[in-house]
């Protein structure tokens, strides 16, 4: 992810698992816009407050590097005019940077999950961060990204029709 908190890049199984970003054009790939303007988040993240929270933490983070980007401050309005909580939020003037932890998850086609992450931020580039995504061995979270891997192996992209015929 960019400082804005755009998608910069993405592997298959991130494609799969964030389905709604298929639909949209690469630049428009961004996490907060996701998190407050696609209602999909809302069910995809089983403790989406806080990570919604966390969110607009980083935004402020990034936002104290960059002052005067223009294209962070069209974002904020724009989530702001969108969102009630987000305004609520970008007021409170929290930060957050993302180390390591866990999410847990409730995925339309997979059902619940767990997974760990690690933010990694590449030497030389400090306004970018990858992040790395794990599963414990042998739980049930690993069964579900296996299952969702293979019903996607040969297209990233699920039709909303086949979505309704599964569930878990």
């Amino acid at each position: 992810m960019g400082h804005r908190l755009d998608v910069l890049a993405t592997n298959h199984l991130a494609r799969a698992f964030y389905r709604d970003f298929e639909g949209l054009p690469g630049g428009e790939w961004n996490m907060a816009r996701y998190m407050f303007l696609d209602a999909a988040a809302r069910d995809l993240y089983a403790d989406w407050p806080g990570t919604a929270r966390e969110i607009v933490g980083m935004l402020h983070l990034y936002a104290s590097h960059h002052p005067r980007d223009p294209r962070l401050a069209r974002l904020v309005g724009e989530l702001s005019a969108g969102d009630r909580d987000f305004r609520r939020w970008w007021a409170e003037h929290d930060v957050y940077q993302p180390k390591h932890g866990s999410k847990r998850y409730h995925h339309p086609l997979v059902g619940d999950l767990t997974l760990g992450f690690e933010a990694c931020t590449p030497v030389g580039d400090p306004d970018q961060t990858l992040g790395l995504y794990t599963v414990e061995p042998g739980s049930p979270s690993e069964n579900a990204l296996r299952m969702l891997a293979s019903w996607t192996a040969d297209n990233t992209h699920i039709p909303p029709g086949k979505a309704a015929g599964h569930e878990h």
